[in-house]
Parts: structure tokens; C-alpha cells; sequence
């Protein structure tokens, strides 16, 4: 849910690429192609090389259907947007976010009712009471730190107040990155409300490189010393450390606190109106079925929302090992999604963005 140009990629081999102008006339874009399913994304599924969760299982998809796999990515507040800008002329099947721009795609009537084979083991928690959207891949929060310059990360929000970090640190930006606007939520509950948390955050605002729209561009800086403490998530950040070495994840504590995180799932819902609806019905089965949600941690380095896929793979070990001891709190979605232009606004008034 991080970048800010948005990125077409031709998910399958050889498959057909997404028409820079699919926002245009529909019968002239890859939409119109009966054999093709298009999804809108937030980014951290798609591996660098090629070798993430959606290269996997889209592969797979269209060698088992036959069905072309278009890809876009984007920030999560960008799809939602690009979304609501096309109802007149859709162009989406399946739209992927993390919160709460799920939550916002739902309350603006982007969403058709479906449940995907499999959703019945998904938790209540995540997933949509009305049916609309559904947890494909559950991730947490966090943040990065450069191994080779900081051993030990600092433990505390307060300690990235110090000096040392002046222009070591960046995170991305609320409202647009899904990671950043998680930064908000998690500095919120941290500091026991809005009003705390803005306070703190004019004050981090002094060592903050900038704007970043994209949280998958953060990593790279810290891993390579640029930066030396980055927001980002767990599921993206782990699957970026196998070519990153440098990189080790944290979760920063209030002073007289314990370290905290939240779910952060890829959330996938069928867009109302799609031009394949019966394809992306398919994909979504398809992204939720047993066997593709047991390579969700062995090839994503994610967690599975099904409660009956037990992953117990080298990857699934190390990230449990990496949550050990962290407090997990669920955020109220609703009231984020409802609110969340006014707590964008009140951080861009304390931080002068």
C-alpha cells in the first residue's frame, strides 16, 4: 500500500499488459479480455524478482484457468481513489488494501457481497460482517531498523526523539501509504489518544526526512544505511530482508510500556460492477484455497487468516519468533475509516506537511 506511481505489472507469463489508459474507454483496456482478471493492490505481496505470493499464485491461477492476471499496485488510498474515479466505467475485478481503506472502499459502495470459498475459516475479525471483503493474507505492523549500524534498536518511541536519528529517520505518509496511516493508528493507542499522539509526533517531525508515498521504498534506505529506522510491516519487511541483510524488524514501546503491533491483513473484496465478476470470484477462491494459503508465509513471508492452515515452515518459525512478546491491540476499523481525514488533518497540522 506504499507507492506512489503506480506500478502495471503483466502478472503472468506473457500475459497482457494493463493498457496505461485502462481509466479510458473499456473497450479498448486488458478489461475487456474475457480470459483476464484485474487487480488493484497494495504493494508487499509482489516480489522484487519476482518470487513473491502474487507471482506464485497468479502464475498458478492462470495456468490452471487459462485467465490473464493484470496487476496494478499502488498506495492504498491511491486504489480506493482510483476506484471511486472509475465507478462510472469500472475497471477493477478484485481490489486488495490493508485498513482501513478497505473499510473506506466499503462505506463508498466499491464493494459487491462476496465470500470466497474457505472464508468460513477466517475470524470474524477479519473479515467484513456484511460480506464484502475478506482477509487473503494477515501481516502485522512494524517497524525496520539497519542491523549493521544499530545492533540494538532503539526500544522506545522516545528514544527516536534523540539527535542521532535527525535525518536517519523517515516513515511514509498518512492517508496515502496504508504503513503510514498504521503509524498513526499505532502512535494513537500507544500515547493513550490523538491529542497525545500529535504532540509526539511534531516533535519526531524535527528528525523526519519527509514525505515518503511508498513504505516498500523505505527498506531498501535503511538496509543500505541511509536511513537508520523506517516504518513498514512485518509480512513486506521480512520477505524484503531475504535480499536485505541488513534490515531486522522492532516495535517501538511507549517509555512505560510494552512493545505493541496490530493486524494489518491484505484485505481482498469483489469490486461491485467488475467486468469479470464470475474471474474475480475465481481468484479470490482461488487466493484463500488450503494450498495457496500454506505458501503464504513459505513464499510471502505472511500469516495465513485461516484458522485450519497451521504453517509450520522455516518461515512461519522465524516470524513467529520475530512477534514474541508483543502486545497486539485491535483498532476500532469503523471509527478509523470514518475519522480518518480528520486525524490526517490534525497530523499534517502538527507536522507541517
Amino acid at each position: 500500500m506504499r507507492k506512489n506511481t503506480l506500478t502495471t505489472v503483466a502478472a503472468a507469463t506473457g500475459a497482457l499488459a494493463l493498457a496505461a489508459t485502462l481509466t479510458g474507454c473499456g473497450g479498448s483496456s486488458a478489461a475487456s479480455d474475457e480470459k483476464a482478471v484485474t487487480v488493484y493492490s497494495a504493494d508487499g505481496l509482489k516480489g522484487e524478482n519476482g518470487d513473491g505470493w502474487y507471482d506464485k499464485v497468479f502464475k498458478d491461477f492462470t495456468k490452471k484457468t487459462g485467465i490473464k492476471v493484470n496487476y496494478v499496485e499502488g498506495g492504498s488510498g491511491e486504489m480506493v481513489q482510483r476506484a471511486v474515479r472509475e465507478k462510472v466505467n469500472t475497471q477493477a475485478d478484485v481490489l486488495v488494501t490493508l485498513p482501513p481503506f478497505i473499510q473506506q472502499a466499503d462505506s463508498k459502495g466499491l464493494l459487491a457481497k462476496y465470500a470466497p470459498k474457505g472464508s468460513d475459516q477466517v475470524d470474524g475479525a477479519d473479515k467484513a460482517a456484511n460480506g464484502t471483503w475478506t482477509s487473503v493474507v494477515n501481516n502485522y505492523f512494524g517497524f525496520v531498523h539497519n542491523k549493521k549500524e544499530l545492533k540494538t534498536p532503539p526500544a522506545t518511541w522516545e528514544q527516536l526523539l534523540d539527535a542521532t536519528y535527525k535525518n536517519k529517520l523517515q516513515y511514509s505518509t498518512p492517508g496515502i501509504a496504508g504503513d503510514g496511516t498504521a503509524l498513526l493508528v499505532k502512535a494513537m493507542h500507544d500515547f493513550g489518544g490523538k491529542e497525545q499522539a500529535m504532540v509526539y509526533l511534531k516533535k519526531l517531525q524535527a528528525n523526519n526526512v519527509g514525505p515518503s508515498a511508498s513504505t516498500g521504498k523505505l527498506a531498501p534506505k535503511v538496509d543500505k544505511g541511509e536511513l537508520l529506522v523506517a516504518n513498514g510491516d512485518v509480512q513486506m519487511n521480512y520477505a524484503q530482508s531475504k535480499d536485505m541483510p541488513n534490515l531486522g524488524i522492532w516495535f517501538p514501546k511507549k517509555a512505560s510500556g510494552k512493545p505493541t503491533s496490530f493486524a494489518l491483513p491484505y484485505a481482498g473484496g469483489l469490486v461491485k460492477n467488475a467486468p469479470h465478476t464470475a474471474n474475480g470470484k475465481k481468484l479470490l477462491d482461488f487466493m484463500l484455497a488450503a494450498k495457496q494459503q500454506k505458501q503464504v508465509s513459505s513464499v510471502g513471508g505472511g500469516f495465513s487468516p485461516r484458522a485450519d492452515v497451521q504453517a509450520t515452515d522455516d518461515n512461519a518459525v522465524e516470524l513467529a519468533k520475530i512477534m514474541d512478546g508483543v502486545q497486539i491491540f485491535e483498532p476500532d476499523w469503523n471509527d478509523i475509516a470514518k475519522n480518518l481525514q480528520t486525524y490526517v488533518d490534525d497530523w499534517k497540522t502538527a507536522t507541517g506537511s
